[in-house]
């Protein structure tokens, strides 16, 4: 083997670009602390996509390793998640048969539960479920210096947080300035929701706040502008929190970005008035609902209180400059189109920016499973192993929900129709509303892909005119607003005439979600 060849390659399939991976980055970051001396230095990160083929990858990862000298242990550690595994499971495949000796680990949610009959787990030479920030580098140092590891499946040691060394300097130059940065504070849930595998955890446990801190600071002095904090319970002890958002208050740049995931019914008044402080279009948060649905929340062991959550999201909707996304789940067990329809009403009637429309997924290990004969749960045998009916909904049904979904998410999330989507929801339900135009969009298109931003305009003009028989030319000057303001460029067909001597295109902002953030903004 080439001297320069690495002994270790940290590897992973991400969604998309933008995406870093931050437990690639606590393995590197703890390869010398729990490895040895030298182990860090012996090692290399390499992240690909889903989108690239995997005979490439597997190309690219051999290449790096070099020719393997006889005797010479390498290691190539995939991390493993719901929507890499298929593509992953490829790679692996090639790496094995042409270089049978190549130990392959692998880590990750999706291999930590139910792996006795994954192809990929079976692939393998080694597998560590849970954590891996200690047992990484302790296999790694067995599998390079001996003794050689025993067990092909090694349960991950979980040390105190306190004695793990953050990762954050593992970002390069070229993360902090393209890519989105994934930052925690804190690990673990204390609540109990059945289909998440935060289900499992016991409690939720905090870093050390003043190392925390310091770590993002080092960021932000290096250039870091855009933090997406993985924490599930950011707003869970509220102190934390509050010194956590005065250190971003005070250093508060245009282009700062910061994402959280939130309690719901859990925003007492110091909270409130800190989040009142901040500019518009730099918090984003994230709410998970799931359902309105007492009974269901009880099935599934969701903890929520409506009546705050709802007056909580009043004020943010009214009062605060954050950006809201709220999520709700299709799919649950017991819930009927019907219920999901007023959970969508109760929901859309406290003003988020945007409804994030999923599809239940029986993901490994998750408690979910436990209603499944109970409930008729059948879920898709592939990742990501979504439901494909219950005994509530049919397989149709989720079909066309799944539809639902997709539209949705063109014509509301996306913040391109604020002036013409009243008109189309209105009336006593707006899910009932959508889901008729859903229901013809689909009957006259065929699609859910592909449809362009003109099509967007023509067909939603159609069904407001043709269908519900909307004043025409009212219709058309809305749909005029909103595609100017879209700063779409091209000409739809109920358009024409309308889009003369237009300015010229402006160059397109690099920061797409404050793009989408702003054109709600506008609308409000």
């Amino acid at each position: 083997m080439s001297p320069s060849a690495p002994a270790i390659i940290l590897s992973t399939l991400n969604a998309r670009y933008i995406h870093a991976s931050l437990g690639l980055r606590y393995l590197l970051a703890n390869l010398d602390r729990y490895g040895g001396a030298g182990l860090r230095s012996a090692s290399r990160l390499r992240e690909f996509t889903i989108n690239r083929p995997p005979a490439e990858i597997a190309d690219a990862l051999l290449g790096e390793l070099g020719e393997a000298s006889a005797g010479q242990v390498q290691i190539v550690g995939f991390g493993v998640y719901i929507w890499n595994v298929g593509p992953t499971t490829e790679v692996v495949r090639l790496l094995k048969a042409r270089r049978p000796q190549l130990k392959i680990v692998l880590g990750g949610p999706e291999v930590s539960h139910e792996w006795e009959a994954q192809e990929i787990a079976r692939l393998a030479d080694h597998l560590i479920t849970g954590w891996g920030d200690v047992s990484f580098p302790k296999l790694c140092r067995a599998l390079l210096h001996g003794p050689q590891p025993l067990m092909k499946v090694i349960a991950g040691e979980q040390p105190g947080l306190d004695e793990i060394a953050l990762p954050y300097a593992e970002y390069s130059a070229d993360d902090l300035a393209h890519r989105l940065l994934y930052v925690e504070a804190s690990r673990g849930c204390p609540f109990k929701c059945e289909f998440c595998l935060s289900a499992l955890d016991k409690t939720a446990w905090a870093f050390p706040e003043a190392l925390f801190l310091a770590a993002l600071d080092d960021l932000y002095r290096r250039g870091a502008r855009n933090f997406k904090f993985v924490d599930r319970t950011f707003n869970l002890k509220i102190d934390s929190s509050l010194r956590i958002l005065q250190f971003f208050l005070d250093r508060l740049t245009p282009n700062l970005f910061l994402h959280f995931e939130v309690i719901p019914d859990h925003l007492p008044e110091r909270l409130k008035a800190m989040i009142a402080r901040f500019p518009p279009g730099v918090l984003q948060f994230e709410i998970g609902i799931q359902t309105f649905n007492p009974e269901v929340q009880q099935r599934i062991s969701r903890r929520q209180d409506n009546l705050k959550t709802g007056e909580n999201l009043d004020w943010l909707a009214t009062h605060s400059p954050a950006h809201l996304h709220a999520d709700l789940i299709f799919g649950l067990p017991g819930e009927t189109l019907a219920s999901f329809a007023e959970s969508f009403d109760r929901l859309h009637a406290h003003r988020p920016h945007e409804i994030q429309l999923g599809v239940l997924k029986r993901l490994r290990g998750t408690p979910i499973a436990r209603h499944s004969a109970a409930f008729g749960m059948l879920y898709s045998a592939e990742p990501p192993y979504t439901v494909r009916q219950t005994d509530a909904v049919d397989a149709p049904t989720v079909e066309r929900f799944i539809r639902l979904a997709r539209y949705w998410d063109l014509y509301a999330n996306a913040g391109r129709f604020p002036q013409t989507l009243p008109h189309l929801l209105a009336g006593a339900s707006p899910f009932a509303a959508f889901l008729a135009f859903s229901d013809w969009l689909w009957q006259t298109t065929g699609q859910t892909s592909g449809l362009t931003p003109e099509r967007l305009v023509d067909r939603l003009f159609d069904y407001l005119t043709d269908v519900q028989g909307q004043d025409p030319e009212a219709i058309r000057l809305l749909l005029l607003a909103d595609y100017l303001a879209s700063g779409a460029r091209a000409n739809p067909a109920c358009l024409q005439g309308h889009l003369k001597n237009r300015d010229k295109p402006q160059p397109r902002n690099a920061r797409a979600l404050a793009q989408r953030q702003e054109r709600h903004a506008s609308s409000g």
